[in-house]
């Protein structure tokens, strides 16, 4: 797609039975470094992966959206706010249910992405990734975000985990929102080595795909409304 922004790469699915006379609620998911959009060299698809798969399965028609970008500071974000805004006109997305994903650099560009247009997402799934966005934007317009981050990452490490939550935890608190109110819109999990172990899984990094395999925590997500 081209945009005011670039040249924008991405993947879609729509429901089997898609009909354009629905609304139909809408996640926009931004993978990690290793599936970005690096020329025509690149697949330019991550269709296969369970970041992408996942919320076809959770028992209700959605579309998913998911962007390869070269980058992941403002110009991507923008570039992610872009693909939204073009699904939302081009296509039957029910405006109260749209939800971003970010996963490792694609959290970078998403958190970014969802602190600049926080009208837009109900609900945000920051997985293995450093929160680059502001934070009283998400906490102003009551944007739900579950952080997940494995103990043992060794990319960004545990501690990025613990700033975002405590910088979004200070943002609500500020916007006058009770610590029983602010749990009902922020989460974290920050699972020890041993939880990852068990699997089979030693890159912490990127063990914490099965965020994405965890359907309590997806559900979460998909339950928010604007």
């Amino acid at each position: 797609m081209d945009s005011t922004e670039g040249l924008i790469h991405y993947s879609y699915y729509l429901p089997e039975d898609y009909d354009p006379t629905r609304k139909y609620p809408m996640m926009v998911v931004m993978p990690g470094y290793n599936m970005m959009w690096f020329g025509e060299s690149s697949s330019g698809s991550n269709l296969d992966w369970t970041g992408f798969t996942s919320w076809t399965n959770l028992g209700q028609d959605m579309i998913v959206v998911s962007a390869q970008f070269t980058g992941w500071g403002d110009t991507s974000a923008r570039q992610a706010i872009a693909l939204t805004e073009y699904f939302i006109n081009h296509f039957a997305v029910d405006t109260a249910r749209i939800y971003a994903a970010g996963y490792s650099a694609g959290g970078e560009t998403m958190s970014r992405a969802v602190a600049m247009r926080p009208d837009l997402y109900a609900a945000y799934l920051h997985g293995a990734s450093q929160w680059d966005g502001g934070f009283a934007p998400i906490a102003e317009n009551g944007v739900a975000v579950y952080i997940y981050m494995a103990q043992g990452d060794e990319y960004y490490g545990v501690q990025k985990a613990r700033d975002a939550y405590n910088g979004l935890h200070d943002a609500y608190a500020a916007a006058d929102w009770t610590d029983e109110q602010i749990d009902t819109v922020l989460q974290m999990q920050t699972p020890d080595n041993a939880f990852f172990d068990a699997q089979g899984l030693h890159v912490y990094h990127a063990a914490a795909n099965v965020v994405f395999d965890d359907a309590d925590i997806l559900n979460w997500i998909v339950s928010k409304h604007k």
